[in-house]
C-alpha cells in the first residue's frame, strides 16, 4: 500500500481533514436528511446519480434543480426534460434513463420502502446496478451514499482513482471497472481509511475536495 513511503502526502491529507472535517460531517448529515425527506427527495438523488458519468457535478445537480422547479422530473416529457438538462453530456442517452427509473421506480412511490428491504448497502447496490438502466457499481454507491444509505461504499470517479493512485493504495487506474475489479479496490480503500484512521466517507469526500476544491455531493 505504500503508507510509510507516502507519509508527506498523508500528513497533509490529514491537515486538510481537520480543516474541513466540519464541513464533511454537515454534508453526511444533509444526505441522512434526504432519507428522511422521503421518496421524491430520494428519486431526485437517483436521477442526479445517472446524469454524472462523464458530466461536471454541479453542472448535474443544477439539471435536476431545474426540473424540480420545473415539475419536470416526475411529469416531463422526453423532449422537455432533454431542453432543461443541455449541459449534460450524452443527454438523449441519460433522458432516456430517467424516463426508465421513472417507470421502474418512482411510478410505484416505494423507492424508500423497496430499499428498506435490503439486509445491507452491498445487497442494494446490486439490485441497483442490475435492475436500473445506467447504473454501474460508480453511480449506485453514489446515490446510496447521497441519501445516508451506503457510508461503507466507495465512490470510484476519476477524482478518487487519481488519488488512490498518488496515495499508492493502487498500483495504476484501470481502463475500464468490473465488478470484481471495483470491489477489489473498494477493499483496498476501506484498508486505507482504517491504516489513516479517517472513516470511509469522510475519505471519499476528502479526496474530492483535493480535486475539486469544495465539499459537494
Amino acid at each position: 500500500m505504500g503508507i510509510l513511503q507516502k507519509s508527506n502526502e498523508i500528513k497533509e491529507l490529514k491537515i486538510t481533514y481537520e480543516k474541513i472535517k466540519k464541513e464533511i460531517e454537515g454534508r453526511l448529515e444533509d444526505f441522512k436528511k434526504t432519507w428522511r425527506d422521503g421518496d421524491n427527495a430520494i428519486f431526485a438523488e437517483l436521477i442526479f446519480c445517472l446524469l454524472t458519468p462523464q458530466s461536471k457535478a454541479k453542472v448535474c445537480w443544477n439539471a435536476v434543480l431545474k426540473l424540480l422547479k420545473k415539475n419536470l422530473l416526475l411529469k416531463g416529457d422526453e423532449k422537455k426534460i432533454a431542453e432543461e438538462i443541455k449541459g449534460v453530456r450524452f443527454r438523449n442517452k441519460k433522458v432516456g434513463y430517467i424516463m426508465e427509473a421513472r417507470k421502474l421506480i418512482y411510478a410505484k412511490k416505494n423507492i424508500k420502502e423497496k430499499l428498506s428491504k435490503f439486509r445491507n448497502a452491498y445487497e442494494a447496490r446490486e439490485w441497483l446496478v442490475k435492475n436500473i438502466k445506467g447504473m454501474g457499481y460508480k453511480e449506485a454507491s453514489h446515490f446510496l451514499r447521497n441519501i445516508g444509505q451506503g457510508f461503507e461504499l466507495a465512490i470510484l470517479d476519476r477524482h478518487i482513482l487519481k488519488n488512490l493512485k498518488l496515495l499508492e493504495v493502487i498500483d495504476e487506474i484501470p481502463p475500464n471497472l468490473s465488478r470484481k475489479k471495483y470491489l477489489e479496490i473498494e477493499e483496498k480503500m476501506r484498508e486505507f481509511s482504517v491504516a489513516i484512521d479517517i472513516p470511509m466517507p469522510h475519505l471519499d469526500l476528502l479526496l474530492w475536495y483535493k480535486e475539486a476544491g469544495e465539499v459537494f455531493k
